[in-house]
């Protein structure tokens, strides 16, 4: 399963490995220039080997410099090494035998961000997925679980903090201003969760009791003097670690559980046992410098790397196919955990708006992939949405299907048959299968067949009879997997005039139904109700239990009955969000012919009366209220996208709900705010949310700025100031005052990493003419670096990801400038630079004139031969 010179790595070659490793003894000699390592392997030969087989290990860019067999020096040809591989040969047919392997490094020259790197004085690891070979010559592949005993060796003064995995050990002096530490990890892991890290951090500390009464000391490490911004992170760990014993049984199992958070990471965070190292944008808190999402964000990341600790680490991957077993699975939970943290319906909202936003165009273009792929040519190019969001959809759809008690019981079967294992999907599924009593071979068709398949639903009335139609439809993508009816579940509800539930059996035949659970496994099904007294108001999909595209021919009075009666929060928002997409899809598609489309009174009162309802959460009524973005939009539309026509079409519509709710707008805004110092619990988030909801189309009714100006005036935190900025940035860009608050909140911030990010990434977004040509100043500014990955995300990630009419400028500047970009970026990150490309993929969607010039840039990258194989491989895919 090796892929050293871009060949496709295929799952149905998957075979275990000659030799098994038991034991690593590694030795890091950090030096300021260079740094040693001694790896001391512990294998053996597996049973039914070929004794003569040799040891075939894999490198990255390494530089050798001796090899023993035991206590003998090998040499040629007992060995062949090239910086990509090491093969050993003669080696015992049988017992255990010890391989030492000296290489030398340079990590202040790692500017990929893997394997073993210096930033900012700090020595950091990063291996998953393939990293571990960037530091020693290992079969460095997730199925390969070995136990680790670290020592790290250091000046004193560069690195007074020496971390490794697992619990610490032994430390000492070593003289000459150098000093030690050893860590060792009981339980075996591969090589992926291997982490080191040394530097000169300061420290926050705090304790936690385990259910059994286990004390766990608790660290998170910072860059000199930002400790205390790491209180809020500390907190969301403890509340994740008493919420999976709670929820999932699940109890920390060493004595010490470390963070470190730094600046210059690839990755949102990393679940390496025993040693989590966080992008510091997950870490690092304060009201001042952080907004309401920043806080949502921590507390997701800290519990999602938390909760790997027995979905990723204690029950691993067997190969890298099996991505989903634990990010999927992960995810499924860190989503529940906020749920129960916060607002349940807030959180699906947010989930289901990210997929739609996400994983549903990566579905639907030429990156699209099955959630459990069956071959890859890069793997980091496969931490995709697919893999994460949707492959959390699957789980959840598992719960649905089997109910609360059935679900748990699988879930603990699965931890007590697979811990210490690298397991696969099919034995995921089993447990399930096992403890539910149920068969999920068609359900397992989730994991193989990708696209997001259509649940057509259709109904008629008559004479107290009510009857559902439904139809699912899958059809064949870039991905050429299968197109087999699915097990979906539909959760659905009949609702009175008074808006509750109707109790209605389902008169025989038809699909099953369990409770309020439809379960489509054909191709159509037609179910009947009887002995209704009144005609219910149809409810389907309800909390979105199925990925699917929803085409439902529903009355437009009966959604917007919905809108305002439907027991199902998510439901409400669907109906109505619904209404506007389709509004905005026709208006768009009017706009681009030149005709223009009136938004029905009736959907912009709808809107305007969810502001005001106070029988829902205020952050409810904000996402009710929230217009779809122009990306969102064009996904809806489709084929033949003119981006200004979308642009377009959504400021009429804006303009519109503002001019006819400006009275009811302002009254809900004037609402007294809360007192009291600032809090980020969920009450407080969603008082902000709405208030900052409403200026956005105060704005637009007034013509001015004013409201924008005295919110940023006033504001005494970061998510009121930033949301006041944004919308100076992108709606009243030209005015002098905007660039004096821009101006004002860079001098302010300016030594402040984080925020400066957000200064970076609010005016890549904006919406103006000239977007481009602003970005090419950004780079230009003292402040940019593209060599760290936050602040080029902010940048060049902002225009091609969150600017939808600058990246795709009719004359093709956008493409151009983002294509030099990567270029650029991609001679120092590749892994970055090959994310930051997956913004292309959805050229194809446009209209023929743009097409053409994304097409022209996409190619001109694919004709360089010096592209990175994790840039070339999104490239040529994306062009396929």
């Amino acid at each position: 399963m090796r892929n050293d010179d871009g060949q496709v790595i295929r799952l149905e070659d998957y075979r275990p490995t000659d030799f098994a490793v038991h034991h690593v003894d590694l030795v890091f000699r950090l030096g300021s220039e260079t740094t040693e390592i001694e790896a001391r392997l512990t294998l053996e030969r597996r049973a039914g080997t070929d004794p003569a087989a040799p040891l075939v290990l894999d490198g990255d860019d390494l530089t050798l410099t001796g090899v023993w067999l035991g206590d003998e020096a090998l040499a040629p040809p007992r060995f062949d090494a090239t910086p990509d591989r090491l093969t050993l040969r003669e080696l015992p047919a049988a017992g255990r035998f010890q391989v030492t392997i000296a290489t030398r490094l340079d990590p202040a020259g790692n500017t990929q961000l893997m394997g073993l790197y210096r930033s900012g004085g700090v020595w950091c690891t990063q291996c998953e997925a393939e990293g571990f070979r960037r530091i020693t010559y290992f079969l460095d592949r997730p199925d390969v679980l070995a136990t680790y005993r670290v020592r790290v060796e250091a000046d004193r003064a560069a690195a007074p903090v020496l971390l490794s995995n697992g619990n610490p050990q032994d430390a000492g002096d070593l003289g000459g201003g150098r000093h030690f530490a050893v860590w060792d990890d009981p339980h075996p892991k591969p090589s992926y969760l291997f982490a080191l890290v040394a530097g000169d951090l300061d420290v926050l500390t705090d304790r936690f009791v385990t259910a059994s009464g286990r004390d766990v000391a608790l660290a998170i490490y910072t860059e000199t003097g930002l400790s205390a911004r790491a209180a809020y992170a500390m907190d969301a760990l403890k509340r994740s670690m008493r919420w999976d014993e709670a929820r999932f049984g699940r109890e920390y199992d060493l004595d010490i559980f470390n963070i470190v958070a730094i600046s210059d990471f690839n990755m949102g965070a990393m679940e390496n046992k025993g040693l989590n190292v966080f992008n510091h944008k997950y870490v690092l808190l304060d009201p001042d410098t952080a907004t309401d999402g920043d806080y949502a964000g921590v507390e997701t990341v800290i519990a999602h790397e938390y909760f790997h600790n027995w979905t990723g680490n204690r029950i691993t991957c067997r190969d890298w196919f099996q991505l989903c077993l634990k990010e999927g699975l992960t995810v499924y939970r860190d989503q529940e955990f906020s749920a129960d943290e916060r607002s349940a319906a807030v959180k699906r909202i947010a989930s289901v708006h990210g997929l739609k936003a996400q994983q549903f165009p990566e579905d639907q273009g030429p990156l699209q992939h099955p959630v459990r792929p069956t071959r890859y040519r890069e793997i980091n190019n496969f931490y995709t949405a697919t893999v994460y969001e949707k492959g959390a959809e699957l789980v959840r759809m598992i719960a649905t299907i089997l109910g609360a008690e059935r679900f748990r019981a699988g879930m603990d079967l699965y931890f007590a048959r697979h811990d210490g294992d690298a397991a696969t999907m099919e034995d995921f599924l089993a447990c399930f299968e096992e403890a539910g009593g149920i068969d999920l071979s068609q359900f397992a068709l989730w994991y193989h067949q990708a696209g997001t398949p259509t649940l057509t639903v259709r109904e008629r009335f008559e004479d107290g009879r009510l009857t559902l139609g439904l139809e699912q439809d899958l059809q064949r993508g870039a991905a050429g997997t299968g197109t087999q009816p699915m097990h979906i579940p539909v959760r659905f509800g009949l609702v009175s005039e008074g808006g509750a539930d109707l109790v209605a059996e389902p008169a025989a035949g038809g699909a099953e139904i369990d409770g309020d659970v439809i379960h489509l496994t054909t191709p159509s099904a037609e179910i009947v109700f009887e002995g209704l007294a009144e005609r219910p108001l149809v409810s389907v999909l309800r909390g979105f239990s199925a990925p699917v595209t929803l085409r439902f021919e529903q009355r437009q009075e009966d959604r917007l009955r919905l809108a305002r009666l439907d027991p199902d929060a998510f439901s409400r928002w669907r109906a109505l969000t619904d209404l506007v997409g389709e509004h905005l899809r026709n208006a768009s598609i009017a706009r681009a012919a030149g005709e223009s489309a009136a938004f029905d009174a009736r959907i912009v009162d709808a809107i305007i009366a969810s502001a005001e309802d106070e029988r829902l959460e205020p952050a409810l009524r904000a996402q009710m209220i929230a217009m779809p973005g122009e990306a969102e939009i064009a996904r809806l539309v489709g084929q033949n996208v003119d981006p200004e026509a979308v642009h377009e079409a959504r400021e009429a519509a804006l303009t519109t709900l503002a001019r006819r709710g400006e009275a009811t707008f302002a009254r809900v805004h004037e609402a007294p705010a809360a007192t009291g110092p600032f809090s980020p619990d969920a009450a407080a988030v969603g008082r902000r949310a709405l208030r900052n909801a409403l200026l956005l189309p105060l704005s637009i009714a007034s013509g001015s700025p004013d409201l924008a100006h005295a919110a940023f005036a006033a504001s005494d935190n970061m998510t009121d100031r930033l949301a006041a900025l944004t919308l100076l940035a992108h709606r009243f860009a030209t005015e002098a005052r905007t660039r004096s608050a821009l101006d004002a909140f860079f001098e302010r911030y300016e030594r402040d990493a984080l925020v400066i990010d957000k200064w970076f990434t609010l005016q890549a977004t904006a919406p103006v003419p000239e977007a481009v040509e602003a970005a090419e100043r950004l780079i230009g500014h003292p402040l940019f670096q593209l060599a760290n990955p936050n602040r080029a995300r902010a940048v060049i990630g902002g225009l091609a990801t969150g600017n939808q009419r600058a990246f795709n400028r009719a004359d093709g500047a956008g493409y151009r400038w983002v294509a030099d970009q990567l270029v650029a970026l991609d001679r120092l990150n590749p892994q970055t630079a090959a994310r930051l490309a997956t913004a292309f993929r959805s050229w194809r969607s446009f209209e023929p004139r743009r097409q053409s010039l994304a097409m022209e840039a996409l190619r001109s990258l694919a004709a360089r031969p010096d592209l990175s194989r994790d840039l070339a491989d999104i490239v040529e895919r994306t062009l396929a």
